[in-house]
């Protein structure tokens, strides 16, 4: 039976994908972690930098982080160095440590004149929006990685999110205490999500010459 050649469709709209990568987005490595925060800090960026070390510190979803008014960082002109947050998604509260670091920077950002009389700490500059959408986290997130020459697409909010967990993962191997920082109900494929099993091996494959 004859092979019959079909005509070659051209789709009409480029797939979505196209030229991204998708799946798990990776968190960043520390060394990446203070590249970003050196040049927040060299361009005078007191609400990116504050806003990049509460998403490392909190570990948050960026529905909540976004949302996060003053008084839930700040008490008495004195910044909390635990803090205790009400999930959007689990309805379950998370609590969360603030390291000296980002207790500075978030003392700078609350004390700027564009932060007067403002109840969310991440005020939107749109008057019909309280606070920034996590469309615009989204897109900030995504100019932070591109300015220290990272991939853009291979990072994402989540990887501010898990990027403290992994870390903590590597270090001690505690999948207990990266659920209860995430404010995960459930440990299943906790390593999967942290995305430190690759980086495993190839740092594994890294160290053997053949």
């Amino acid at each position: 039976m004859p092979r019959v050649q079909l005509p070659a469709v051209t789709p009409k709209h480029k797939a979505w994908n196209k030229g991204r990568i998708i799946g798990q987005k990776r968190p960043p490595l520390p060394k990446q972690v203070w590249a970003i925060r050196a040049r927040l800090e060299l361009a005078s960026y007191p609400r990116d930098l504050a806003l990049f070390n509460v998403a490392i510190d909190s570990k948050l979803r960026g529905c909540d982080l976004v949302k996060l008014t003053v008084t839930d960082l700040v008490r008495d002109d004195r910044v909390r160095e635990r803090v205790s947050v009400t999930q959007s998604k689990t309805k379950k509260p998370v609590q969360f440590e603030l390291t000296e670091n980002t207790r500075d920077s978030i003392l700078v950002w609350v004390k700027s004149p564009e932060m007067f009389a403002c109840p969310f700490m991440f005020p939107s500059r749109f008057h019909d929006r309280p606070h920034i959408s996590t469309r615009q986290y989204g897109r900030l997130v995504r100019d932070w990685v591109t300015s220290i020459g990272l991939e853009p697409s291979a990072y994402g909010t989540h990887s501010l999110r898990r990027t403290k967990a992994a870390e903590i993962y590597r270090k001690t191997g505690n999948l207990r205490a990266v659920q209860l920082l995430l404010g995960h109900t459930k440990v299943d494929s906790k390593v999967r999500y942290l995305g430190v099993e690759l980086e495993d091996a190839l740092s594994i494959a890294e160290r053997i010459d053949i």
